[in-house]
């Protein structure tokens, strides 16, 4: 699956595969970041790739899967837009999980009242409804262990890359990826085998 941002004219279609990175530090998002204020197109498109999979997990953990792709671009085009009001090009991971988490609650907020389909309804392929089970369990885990799951198991971030984005030490990714899958498996049943 790959993530596309559209910003209008300006940017007509960025594409960015699943597995691709920034490759680089903080530092050198410092540098990318006031390119893309200077209004580097290229330099938003590696911050892009850079967070995308940070901000999809966020969303993911707050809001129904079928709008989050919709959610990403708007997060991406409102840290466009807003990129100037960035007072510390290193703290790019926080602010922009935090427009991701305030553009999931606002969506929350207006968000029509959904009403359930029956049970007895034919469902679908029975691990999607798996998956959709379980992504409904992580979503009630607290945010900082339902984040770094959502990072880890369905964005495939690495620990540090998890680290790096969201400017926790690594030392807090690892607790929080240790006592969110704990906290995951007790609420499933599922029992570790050591």
């Amino acid at each position: 699956m790959e993530h596309v941002l559209e910003i209008g004219r300006l940017y007509p279609v960025l594409t960015v595969p699943r597995g691709a990175t920034l490759n680089s530090g903080r530092g050198n998002d410092a540098a990318t970041i006031r390119a893309v204020a200077a209004g580097d197109e290229d330099a938003f498109s590696r911050l892009y790739a850079g967070y995308v999979r940070m901000v999809h997990a966020i969303l993911l953990g707050r809001v129904p899967r079928r709008d989050v792709d919709d959610l990403v671009q708007d997060v991406f085009i409102s840290a466009y837009t807003r990129i100037g009001e960035l007072r510390d090009a290193a703290a790019f991971g926080g602010w922009i999980a935090a427009i991701a988490r305030n553009r999931a609650t606002d969506y929350l907020r207006q968000s029509r009242e959904h009403v359930e389909l029956p049970e007895e309804l034919p469902g679908g392929d029975p691990i999607e409804a798996e998956t959709l089970a379980i992504l409904d369990v992580v979503r009630k885990l607290p945010e900082a262990y339902r984040e770094t799951l959502l990072m880890r198991l369905v964005e495939g971030m690495s620990g540090n890359e998890i680290a790096e984005r969201t400017g926790l030490t690594p030392a807090s990714v690892r607790v929080n990826l240790h006592r969110g899958m704990k906290l995951l498996r007790e609420k499933l049943g599922w029992q570790r085998h050591e």
